[in-house]
């Protein structure tokens, strides 16, 4: 599936993980990211073969990216989600989301979660609202925030 260009612009987004660039995803998440520096290639790799990837391009070059784990029935997981520097403000973070939530693979789920630290406004003009208390209180988390240092054990 793909979507082509933003007001005309040249920029384009593909649904097809064989064509995602993992040596830049690898590079910006690893290096750039606050969600997973250090992560190991291979992590990655595996990460993107077992999702639904989004790429968003310019000729031939990937410059954004995100990834969805789902079961495609009920649940859905964001992640991943970044455009990078120099293309950023040109409203291409949003148009992203809006091809995702668009996705016909991603429709009729009962539920969607993300994490995020600092892209709330973002998500928040897709219909995305921080956990209430009584959502709090009923989630769990398994998380291990240092594991991708070479001195995690």
């Amino acid at each position: 599936m793909n979507y082509t260009d933003i007001e005309n612009s040249g920029y384009y987004i593909l649904q097809d993980n064989k064509m995602m660039n993992s040596e830049m995803i690898h590079h910006f998440i690893s290096t750039q990211s606050y969600w997973a520096k250090n992560i190991p290639k291979e992590t990655i790799l595996k990460s993107i073969e077992n999702s639904l990837c989004f790429g968003v391009f310019i000729e031939h070059t990937q410059i954004g990216f995100a990834r969805v784990i789902t079961d495609k029935a009920t649940f859905a997981y964001l992640a991943d989600v970044f455009i990078l520097d120099e293309y950023r403000g040109k409203g291409l973070s949003k148009w992203l989301m809006e091809f995702i939530h668009n996705h016909p693979d991603l429709q009729g789920l009962r539920r969607w979660l993300l994490a995020t630290k600092d892209a709330h406004s973002l998500y928040e003009q897709f219909g995305w609202k921080k956990l209430t208390e009584e959502q709090a209180d009923r989630m769990m988390i398994v998380h291990h925030p240092d594991i991708y240092r070479d001195d995690y054990k």
